[in-house]
């Protein structure tokens, strides 16, 4: 594979190309769904292609195609220097990619056992036994479980002399429990928003989620919403759950930290960023208790993998500490326009696409409470799980988030239910309102596969680690 890459870079540097790069990605997929007792979908697809980027004369280009054989990568090379002197003629200024990067080696994420090694009998029956727990709920209407599995396989050359090979295994799965009321319909999912978790790890992850074990519960419990109290809207102190505070985290926090999206390169489709550069190591982002980090080598994350698709090898980068904002996510154009190095941050969500600047898995670092002793240290409050509904402006500042579930906390306990619990706010007002984070003992990696970006669109799969999480004095509920 490397070869065939390697005569794209020759042919690429012997045309006038400044800089070349190239990658094969092999993708193989299985899924499956059951709804309601009946399996839906059962699919097992590969996908196979190639591309070429080259930076001639300060433009870019890109071709690729599925045809992996050398006549086509000659062929989609050409395509690829045509469209770069096309684009160089738009006055763009130089571009600057910064040192050298010339990585080699092979990287496999690390798992126990291959989900494609798991018989399909045995992956069927774990989703018929989450099925019939949610089953013995009633007023449960509609039962849906899901497993998903994907391997894939990237070789990688660029004209600075890297050469690499990475096989990355994802492992996803859940199920959401639909109950029907009168002029009310509530869901619960598990183990996370849209019954879907995800991470780079093996069918071991399966084991852990445990969704027949989990199954009657979150039925019962989306039947019990039916009659549940409406959340109340006015300020409340908030603790949210590890999986809400980890996408509060993907669209308040890995959002506007991406540099393409600060210099208005997204601002067409996925908007811009309230983190200018000047703010860099001056931005007071948090509290003290706030901590993020964007990093590539966390085990079981969906940003996890050995290099990005410039060949920069996986790292870990400080965005906040002590609510001091601190750092970007960067590729090498964007890294040296502010007089830094890339990051590793690029990446394409196929052979098909070009990379673009994507969140790694930007996490929260844990704190130092448990959950239970913050409940009990929260005299007034509002506990909320599981995200259900988000909206928030292009440059990431206002936001409102909708949760499947909230409870009272009333005198350091939890008590009543709360149905369509919601919550909104500034995000630096937001993020400044923290003032406890739990611990390692309720930190997790959450999974967000379904990361829109890019014209044409693309969808990214990137990581957040997250523990619960308390705020002060948040605007909660709906006023009418």
């Amino acid at each position: 594979m490397h070869n065939l890459l390697e005569r794209a870079i020759e042919l690429a540097t012997h045309r006038g190309a400044q800089y070349a790069d190239a990658r094969i990605v092999e993708n193989q997929t299985e899924s499956l769904l059951m709804r309601d007792g009946i399996m839906e979908v059962l699919d097992s697809s590969e996908d196979h292609g190639f591309g070429v980027r080259v930076l001639l004369d300060g433009g870019w280009g890109f071709a690729s195609s599925h045809v992996v054989q050398p006549a086509e990568i000659e062929r989609v090379t050409e395509q690829a220097i045509r469209i770069a002197r096309a684009s160089a003629r738009v006055p763009g200024g130089k571009v600057d990619l910064g040192p050298p990067v010339a990585s080699r080696g092979n990287y496999v994420t690390p798992i126990q056992i291959d989900p494609f090694s798991v018989p399909l009998d045995q992956k069927i029956a774990v989703l018929a036994a989450a099925d019939a727990g949610m089953a013995r709920a009633i007023g449960v209407r509609v039962r849906e479980s899901n497993l998903v599995f994907i391997k894939e396989k990237r070789w990688f050359v660029n004209s600075d002399g890297a050469r690499t090979e990475q096989t990355i295994i994802e492992t996803g799965g859940g199920m959401v429990a639909t109950a029907v009321g009168e002029g009310e319909v509530q869901t619960r999912s598990y183990p996370t928003s849209f019954g879907r978790q995800q991470l780079t790890a093996g069918w071991e992850a399966v084991e852990q989620w445990d969704l027949p074990g989990n199954a009657e519960r979150i039925g019962n419990e989306s039947a019990a919403l039916l009659t549940a109290e409406r959340c109340p809207a006015g300020t409340s102190d908030l603790i949210l759950s590890g999986d809400q505070v980890a996408l509060q985290v993907h669209e308040s926090c890995g959002h506007p930290i991406e540099l393409d999206r600060v210099f208005g390169t997204e601002a067409a489709y996925a908007g811009t960023s309230f983190l200018t550069t000047e703010k860099l190591g001056t931005f007071r982002y948090g509290s003290e208790q706030v901590n993020l980090t964007a990093d590539s080598v966390r085990p079981s994350g969906l940003g996890t993998f050995g290099w990005d698709d410039e060949g920069v090898p996986a790292q870990s980068t400080p965005i906040v500490r002590e609510g001091l904002f601190i750092g970007y996510l960067m590729s090498r154009e964007m890294a040296t326009r502010i007089g830094l190095n890339s990051n590793g941050c690029m990446r394409a969500s196929g052979w098909n696409r070009i990379p673009l600047i994507r969140m790694t898995n930007v996490s929260l670092e844990p704190g130092g409470w448990s959950l239970h002793d913050l409940i009990a240290d929260t005299e007034d409050g509002i506990y909320m799980e599981t995200n259900r509904s988000w909206s928030i402006d292009d440059r990431r500042y206002n936001f409102q988030f909708g949760t499947e579930i909230g409870y009272e906390i009333k005198n350091g306990k939890l008590g009543r239910l709360y149905r369509n619990p919601t919550y909104t706010g500034i995000t630096p007002e937001f993020w400044n309102s923290c003032d406890a984070v739990c611990g390692e003992l309720d930190w997790r990696m959450w999974g967000t596969p379904n990361c829109g970006k890019g014209q044409p669109s693309q969808i990214a799969h990137t990581g957040h680690g997250a523990a619960p999480a308390r705020f002060r004095r948040v605007q909660v509920g709906i006023h009418q």
